[in-house]
């Protein structure tokens, strides 16, 4: 069992997610993607472990034979270190709406063990927890900015980002035209896949509205079109469908895709919502398509509306590294569903936010003022770097946020001298997918005496995040210190379950 050094850092905020069993034989792949720092405005540690051909069927580890059933695959994004503000006072990065590696992580630590550090994607942690962030009234959205004294390390200040997206009432959502492409291959014919799927879909189903319309694409050695598009005014139709789900063969993700976005293109609407929305644990095993190829008309669909999300099932064999590129290429959200309560949050509380995109390509970029700042780290981000010069590059592609939901990011910040006043400034720039304009906002960066509950119930969670990926910049800190700040912050369902994730961690690092 891995064993946490002592550690320490504090945070960036977004999410991810994954699971396993003790047992379970971890096969990670890690890109070594360095730029250098003045380029991109911070710079990444990437471990040098082998780097995966970049190619969709290898991202999928597409083999010979099937790949071993407790192969886990994730991908080291690195470190960002320390930058100079003197030398480079900009930070730039994708929004990220992602929470697939805290549901992960969840996974791994009720089943006893600790997650592998190259699973933990810090800013999937941070993410994951509601945010009350007050929504805006009269544009996209609203920016907070503030600083306080870290409750980790004594000579740092952490540095808060936060952007809501405008709220959308369920009736105030554009009609859906979606296609489900779920995987039925034998890897999911487990209850925790295929059996899940089916109970997180109804879920979904239960919430359309009579103007939305469903498809489905089912794909096992091969795809085919399971339901044609149906107006959701037929949801006995939709859900039998579904119930009639069978686990059946390899796994052609793919041709799978491919049937999918062809459905989607056929039936698409304007003015409405045209997503495509995968189930799978991620592997892929048959196919000849390769990756590039794939990618390339993902993207091709993205920029004519058509947009992916993904949902992960399953512990043991599970492609992380295929799920999160997958809806990164196809400009939409990445989430692990381990349990129901996560598929009833998912589709239920956050449906209109995980359907309707408000802003695509958002870019968040802080520019630190160097008089007051000496050095700054972003916590977390490392995979949604953005060059400083592509800020206003507005064919740059960046994040998605849908309606409602929010973004959280923190800095560690060395002060160059005490600090009464503002420390920089934060930009948003984003595409506005109502008026088809660019948009940019920016507020300032405000200093204040001490983070409020929230933020330092976040900084704990990042730390936690720090930790368990084994972050140099976490070396000062432990879990016991973690446990502390997050017992006194913590309220809500989600914050105290997260107490008891810290607790199991404590006494997993002790076996």
């Amino acid at each position: 069992m891995r064993k946490i050094v002592k550690t320490s850092a504090i945070t960036i905020l977004v999410a991810s997610l994954i699971g396993c069993s003790s047992s379970v034989q971890f096969v990670s792949r890690s890109e070594s993607e360095n730029k250098p720092a003045a380029e991109q405005g911070q710079s990444n540690q990437v471990a040098s472990s082998p780097s995966p051909p970049s190619q969709l069927a290898d991202y999928a580890l597409k083999k010979s034979v099937d790949p071993l059933p407790n192969d886990m695959y994730f991908k080291d994004y690195g470190t960002n270190q320390f930058v100079s503000a003197a030398k480079d006072p900009l930070s730039t990065f994708a929004a990220d709406v992602d929470t697939a590696s805290y549901t992960i992580m969840r996974n791994f630590i009720k089943d006893g063990t600790l997650p592998p550090a190259e699973a933990v994607r810090v800013e999937e942690f941070i993410n994951f927890f509601p945010t009350s962030y007050p929504a805006p009234t009269d544009q996209t959205f609203a920016i907070q900015a503030d600083s306080g004294p870290s409750p980790f390390q004594k000579n740092l200040q952490v540095v808060r980002i936060g952007i809501k997206g405008k709220e959308l009432r369920a009736e105030e959502r554009k009609p859906a035209n979606l296609v489900f492409v779920i995987d039925v291959s034998g890897s999911m014919n487990r209850e925790n896949r295929l059996e899940l799927v089916k109970k997180s879909l109804h879920v979904l189903v239960d919430q359309l509205q009579p103007t939305d319309s469903v498809g489905i694409v089912v794909y096992g050695s091969e795809g085919r079109v399971l339901l044609p598009s149906t107006s959701a005014e037929d949801k006995q139709a939709i859900l039998s469908a579904i119930d009639d789900l069978q686990p059946e063969g390899s796994t052609n993700a793919e041709e799978g895709l491919v049937l999918g976005y062809e459905m989607a293109a056929r039936s698409f609407k304007p003015n409405a919502i045209n997503r495509v929305i995968l189930c799978s644990d991620g592997v892929a095993n048959v196919g000849e398509t390769g990756a590039e190829g794939i990618l390339r008309s993902i993207e091709d669909y993205a920029r004519k509306d058509i947009y992916l999300s993904t949902f992960g099932f399953g512990m043991g064999n599970y492609n992380d590294v295929l799920m999160e590129q997958l809806a990164n290429k196809g400009e939409g959200n990445y989430a692990y569903i381990d349990t129901f309560s996560e598929a009833r949050r998912i589709f239920t509380e956050s449906l209109t936010g995980t359907l309707q995109t408000i802003a695509r390509d958002v870019k968040i970029q802080v520019e630190f003022d160097p008089k007051k700042v000496d050095s700054y780290r972003l916590i977390g981000y490392e995979n949604r770097d953005v060059r400083d010069k592509d800020f206003r590059n507005d064919k740059t592609d960046a994040g998605e946020i849908g309606a409602g939901h929010s973004v959280t990011a923190l800095y560690e910040v060395k002060l160059a001298s005490p600090a009464h006043s503002d420390l920089g400034t934060v930009r948003v720039r984003y595409h506005n997918t109502s008026s088809q304009k660019v948009e940019e906002i920016s507020e300032p960066v405000k200093v204040q005496n001490a983070l409020s509950p929230g933020v330092a119930f976040l900084a704990a969670v990042a730390e936690y995040g720090e930790i368990l990926r084994e972050s140099p910049y976490a070396e000062r800190s432990s879990l016991a210190d973690v446990l502390k700040l997050a017992e006194a912050t913590a309220t809500g369902e989600e914050q105290l379950e997260f107490v008891r994730l810290v607790k199991d961690s404590m006494a997993i690092s002790r076996n």
